[in-house]
């Protein structure tokens, strides 16, 4: 087995754990911007100390910074921010399978940017399974009852679903575009000093945003540090996880592989939120499953 498939195996399961923290948090105690900002204000020193302890312990050199790697680790450090942001914001329109679900488009919509980016192609098997997966997200945006016409399906869930699946698409090309700028060391080394880089930024980035436009919010996270540090910590785990296999492989295929965690999404949305999921939503997500599938297994 290839090293990047237990790594980003190991990725989604982080991931969907962090993603529950964050809804616990949006619904009980913090704005979508707290939530948003937990993730990465507790990551950014447990990142350093992993950087130091590489290096010390490997005898490591510090990767060279290069203007080619601070383009892409900025552009995939906004775009997380936001992507973040708006699924966390979907978690209130819809349930948590649903919600992760439509993140999920980012499977697809990464092949795209990362064959105009970085030259990355998609196959013929790519196209069948874009189109299958379009037509379940189609079916997940239908909201009956919700309106007429185009507004059942293009509703608020759908553009914050699709939207936050974007952006999810670019910061992946962006932290594997970084990732690949550097010219030298260890594909762990690259992972983790790229992580460290983007983390510091966007904690920065946020504790400003949140200081001018919800005041006070910064301190309810330090207030709620027993969850928003597992938030941090989760977080963490589950980029480091990303970064190391965008470093190794295609991001388009660590995005399908990625997919499982639909899986883990579906479990805690039944086992611990005692959430429902309609026939009709149960359609589109096995037609998205099915995409996922096709990607996972005929994807070159």
């Amino acid at each position: 087995m290839e090293l990047w498939i237990p790594i980003t195996i190991a990725a989604a399961f982080c991931q969907n754990l962090r993603f529950m923290l964050q809804k616990h948090l949006k619904a009980t105690r913090l704005s979508t911007g707290g939530a948003t900002f937990a993730r990465f204000l507790f990551a950014a020193p447990l990142v350093l100390i992993l950087l130091a302890s590489l290096v010390w312990v490997n005898g490591w050199s510090v990767p060279a910074l290069n203007v080619r790697f601070l383009l892409f680790a900025t552009f995939g450090g906004l775009a997380q921010i936001l992507a973040t942001a708006l699924v966390i914001a979907l978690f209130s329109q819809r349930n948590f399978a649903v919600g992760i679900t439509f993140k999920k488009t980012e499977t697809i919509q990464t092949a795209l940017v990362g064959g105009i980016v970085l030259g990355e192609g998609i196959s013929g098997y790519g196209l069948l399974a874009l189109l299958i997966g379009l037509v379940g997200i189609v079916i997940l945006s239908d909201s009956p009852g919700k309106g007429d016409g185009w507004r059942r399906f293009f509703n608020r869930s759908a553009c914050l679903g699709m939207a936050s699946g974007a952006l999810f698409g670019v910061s992946a090309i962006g932290y594997r575009g970084a990732s690949l700028a550097l010219v030298d060391g260890h594909f762990l080394l690259r992972s983790v000093f790229t992580l460290m880089c983007v983390t510091i930024f966007q904690s920065i980035i946020m504790a400003v945003w949140l200081q001018f436009r919800e005041a006070g919010e910064i301190g309810k996270v330090v207030q709620h540090w027993r969850v928003t540090s597992l938030v941090g910590l989760t977080g963490m785990l589950g980029s480091l996880c990303w970064f190391t296999a965008f470093t190794l492989q295609n991001a388009a295929y660590v995005k399908a592989l990625g997919q499982v965690e639909l899986i883990f999404s579906f479990c805690a949305s039944y086992f611990i939120f005692n959430e429902a999921t309609t026939r009709r939503e149960v359609m589109g997500i096995v037609l998205i499953v099915l995409s996922i599938v096709i990607l996972v297994l005929f994807l070159k």
